[in-house]
């Protein structure tokens, strides 16, 4: 808990101020991170392998941008550090002890936004969400990572779309995630997309007791790799259930 509340009071301190009450969320997926380690493994290898094959024909490495960077575990940031100019990381917020190893590992050459990604705002004000424009804008463009953001724009909207007792949170829901994998179509440079789209929770007898669609109906983007990823493994919401999620690679 000591650790916890000196992680949070740093972490405020180099937050925007309107991003802050995502930081409990953020040391929510820190603590969980650390205590699943083991089991994240093969899923972490897995994307940094898509990411290193993306890159590996690329001619031209000026400047990768990776969207939902969080605690940079699926991403390998110091293997982009070196293969491209620059390298800006986006996400709501970037924890102390990110930040900590990122200058530890001297890597001089990362730069971190505080963005939202999610759209909500332009979509609950009647206008069109189109939540990657801001890259247009961004000089020597050559790679864009979307590392395992987008169902977690609908589980986050969802949340506040219910709290403030919105009418239909499936439908602007489902416009956000289109807008963001229309938002990588649309760009002018090589893009890998890692999303979980789907999961389920068993037992230990394989029994299915809960399954959700990630997407909130929007049709997934043809994979050229697929996996499982056990969020919850035994023991991290229950005793005798676990939570696997099914992640592809576009």
């Amino acid at each position: 808990m000591i650790l916890e509340a000196i992680q949070y009071t740093a972490t405020a301190l180099v937050t925007p101020r309107k991003f802050r009450p995502f930081i409990r969320s953020s040391l929510g997926l820190w603590g969980r991170a650390a205590r699943c380690t083991k089991d994240w493994a093969a899923h972490e290898e897995n994307c940094h392998a898509f990411i290193r094959e993306t890159i590996a024909p690329m001619k031209q490495r000026r400047t990768a941008v990776v969207l939902g960077s969080g605690l940079l575990r699926d991403v390998p940031i110091v293997e982009l550090s070196k293969r491209f100019d620059t390298v800006v990381l986006v996400d709501l917020v970037h924890l102390a002890s990110v930040r900590t190893w990122i200058r530890a590992k001297r890597l001089t050459n990362v730069r971190l936004i505080s963005r939202d990604l999610s759209g909500l705002e332009d979509a609950l004000s009647g206008k069109t969400p189109e939540p990657l424009a801001f890259l247009r804008q961004v000089p020597y463009l050559d790679l864009v990572v979307s590392a395992n953001i987008v169902s977690q724009i609908g589980v986050g909207c969802r949340r506040l779309l219910e709290r403030s007792g919105h009418e239909n949170p499936d439908a602007v829901i489902s416009q956000l995630i289109r807008a963001h994998l229309d938002g990588l179509g649309q760009l002018p440079c090589k893009t890998a997309l890692l999303t979980d789209i789907s999961y389920e929770v068993t037992d230990r007898d394989g029994a299915i007791l809960e399954e959700d669609d990630l997407l909130c109906g929007v049709a997934a983007p043809e994979a050229k790799r697929r996996w499982n990823w056990p969020v919850a493994p035994f023991g991290e919401i229950g005793r005798d259930r676990q939570a696997i999620h099914r992640v592809i690679a576009v």
